[in-house]
């Protein structure tokens, strides 16, 4: 299955799109993409697992599995505006 992965904030600056397709095994999970963002792009790993997954606009355990039809989105954490 192919998924559409929405991509925010330092996540989608640090891999340089706003979205990207993953080919996955039906029977997924929010793990898995995870996983194969994290190996396809090396510099948003360890952001990448410190993000929220969204699945059809929900955050998602990492045992959530996905469809091809799902709506999936990376939330990086959001920091500052201390004074």
């Amino acid at each position: 299955m192919i998924l559409q992965v929405q991509l925010f904030a330092r996540v989608r600056e640090l891999i340089g799109d706003e979205c990207c397709s993953l080919e996955l095994s039906t029977g997924s999970t929010v793990a898995t993409i995870r996983s194969a963002l994290g190996s396809r792009y090396p510099q948003a790993k360890d952001l990448i697992a410190r993000s929220a997954v969204a699945v059809n606009c929900e955050f998602a355990a990492n045992e959530r599995v996905v469809d091809d039809v799902d709506e999936i989105a990376v939330i990086p954490p959001v920091s500052g505006g201390g004074r």
